[in-house]
């Protein structure tokens, strides 16, 4: 039985309150397309958002600055290299107008020990051995939610993305999880669908068994 309400049944986009962030409780969250998003000096919120960005790989859009960015790249990618590395730069990272991060200790702590465990994972951009971008995210159990991403090289992030999308693209998946709107993922093709088919989608992935990654990291 699920640790959280059914969020088919859930007025709001926030379905529960709580601070545990233990391993078996992520992993519960994400198969049931929750996740929790931190508000400063507010208890945990846990989301299921009334309507769900996501981008479907058939209608990604790559304009024709970042098609020229990626043939000329001289970045190598790699998967799960360095998570501890990604997270802390995400946290880093200045978001616009905010004036702090909601991966503050608590988040990094438990998505490290999900990594550890298996269920998160991080793509890096290297620029010679120098991390130049990358991003992380949760697999939600055969489909892969992202949770955030930073650069250090013009369209590193972007180009991480890219990478993933062809890594999930040749196990099969056909979308990736993108949370909530912004400019960024709307520009590559996102857009938002409804909480309900959104479940419905994540229901059908776990269904298949589709394996994601080959294995946990060491």
């Amino acid at each position: 039985m699920s640790r959280f309400p059914d969020p088919r049944y859930v007025r709001g986009d926030v379905v529960a309150i709580g601070d545990d962030l233990r391993v078996e409780t992520l992993r519960d969250a994400y198969r049931h397309g929750i996740f929790p998003w931190p508000h400063e000096n507010l208890p945990m919120p846990w989301f299921s958002p009334r309507r769900r960005t996501v981008i479907f790989f058939d209608e990604l859009h790559i304009g024709r600055s970042l098609q020229k960015v990626r043939r000329r790249s001289t970045f190598t990618y790699t998967i799960d290299r360095a998570f501890e590395e990604v997270i802390a730069s995400c946290a880093g990272s200045p978001r616009g107008d905010d004036t702090g991060t909601w991966i503050g200790p608590d988040i990094i702590e438990a998505y490290t020990n999900l990594h550890r465990a298996g269920g998160a994972h991080s793509i890096e951009v290297w620029s010679g051995s120098d991390l130049a971008g990358g991003l992380y995210g949760v697999d939600s159990g055969g489909a892969f939610t992202g949770e955030s991403m930073f650069h250090l090289a013009p369209d590193a992030s972007k180009l991480a993305l890219l990478f993933l999308i062809d890594h999930l693209r040749e196990r099969g998946a056909t979308w990736i999880d993108c949370q909530v709107t912004t400019p960024h993922m709307t520009a590559l093709g996102a857009r938002e669908i409804s909480r309900n088919r959104f479940l419905d989608m994540l229901a059908a992935e776990q269904a298949t068994g589709r394996v994601l990654f080959e294995s946990r990291p060491s």
